[in-house]
C-alpha cells in the first residue's frame, strides 16, 4: 500500500505531524542509533484523528487512506535497522473509542551492526476504554550474525478490542538465523493475560530441535482480544498432518481472548496458518 493523504472526513485540525527528531548516537553504544517514534490516535466524536505523528530515526511515519471512521499509520523504513547497539522504540496509541491500525511498509530486517551489542526494539501498545488497535507489521526478518531483542509492551482497557499479528522469519535464504529474544507482556484491566519469552538462533539450547521448531525457519503469534470472543472453547490444532507447519489456537484465563502459535517453512504458509486461526477465532 503506497501511503497517501487521508479523505478531508478522516482529517481534523488538531492534527499534526511533527518533524523528524534525527537519529541520535545511543547512550553506551556509541555505534548504535536511539530513536523514539509516537503515534497517537484519537476519537473527535465522530472520526478517529492523528492529532501525534512523530517520525524519528528509521520510523518514518505516513497516514493512509482509509474508509470509514478508523485510522491507518504505515511506518516506512527510512534507514537500515536494528543493527548491533541500536535502541529503537515505538510507543503507539489509541485513546478512548478511537480505531487504529499501523502497519509496516516492508519487512524488518536486523543485521549485524558495528557493535557486538544486541540491538533492542521495543513495541508499546496502549488501549483505552472502547478503542480499537490493531499491530500488523511486515515480517521481522533475523539475519546471520544480527543480535536482537523484541518486546511487546501492551496495555489493554476492560473494553478495548486489540489485535497482534507478527511473523519471524529465522534466516534469509540459504544462511543461519541472528540471535532473536522475543517478549509479549499484556495487562488487560490492569492486570496480567500474557507473558511469553522466545528466543531463537546460536547460542540458545535446542532452539531448532523437535520439540521446538522441528527445522521450520518461520514462526508467529496471533493475539485477538475482545469483550465479544466466545472464549469458551478448546484448544484449536490447525494443519496437522502437512509439511506446510502447524499452529494451536488456545484461550487464554485472563480475559476474551485467543492466542495462536505458529510455525511453518515459509512466511507465505504461515501467513495462511495465521489467518485460519483469525477465522476461529472471530467464529462465535
Amino acid at each position: 500500500m503506497s501511503p497517501s493523504s487521508p479523505p478531508a472526513s478522516a482529517q481534523a485540525t488538531s492534527d499534526l505531524d511533527a518533524p523528524p527528531a534525527g537519529a541520535q548516537k545511543a547512550a553506551g553504544h556509541p555505534d548504535g542509533v536511539r530513536a523514539t517514534a509516537r503515534i497517537r490516535a484519537a476519537h473527535n466524536g465522530r472520526v478517529t484523528t492523528l492529532p501525534q505523528l512523530r517520525s524519528d530515526g528509521p520510523f518514518h511515519l505516513r497516514r493512509m487512506r482509509t474508509a470509514g471512521n478508523a485510522a491507518t499509520v504505515g511506518i516506512i523504513g527510512a534507514m537500515s535497522a536494528p543493527l548491533g547497539g541500536d535502541r529503537l522504540t515505538l510507543d503507539i496509541t489509541a485513546e478512548d473509542r478511537a480505531e487504529l491500525e499501523v502497519t509496516t511498509a516492508a519487512a524488518t530486517l536486523a543485521l549485524r551492526g558495528p557493535t557486538t551489542e544486541a540491538a533492542t526494539y521495543d513495541v508499546r501498545l496502549t488501549a483505552g476504554e472502547h478503542a480499537q488497535l490493531r499491530w500488523l507489521p511486515q515480517p521481522l526478518i533475523s539475519a546471520a550474525g544480527s543480535n536482537l531483542r523484541q518486546t511487546y509492551t501492551v496495555e489493554l482497557a476492560a473494553t478495548s478490542r486489540f489485535v497482534l499479528r507478527e511473523v519471524q522469519l529465522l534466516g534469509r535464504a540459504d544462511e543461519e538465523p541472528g540471535h532473536l529474544v522475543s517478549r509479549i507482556l499484556v495487562h488487560r484491566a490492569g492486570r496480567p493475560l500474557l507473558d511469553q519469552h522466545t528466543a531463537y538462533g546460536a547460542p540458545e539450547p535446542g532452539w531448532d530441535g523437535p520439540a521446538v521448531l522441528n527445522r521450520h525457519r518461520a514462526v508467529g503469534q496471533l493475539l485477538v482480544v475482545d469483550p465479544r470472543l466466545n472464549v469458551r472453547r478448546d484448544p484449536v490444532l490447525l494443519g496437522e498432518g502437512t509439511k506446510d507447519g502447524c499452529a494451536v489456537l488456545a484461550p487464554l484465563a485472563g480475559g476474551p481472548a485467543l492466542l495462536a502459535t505458529a510455525i511453518a517453512p515459509t512466511t507465505s504458509a504461515l501467513r495462511e496458518l495465521l489467518d485460519e486461526a483469525h477465522a476461529h477465532a472471530l467464529t462465535r
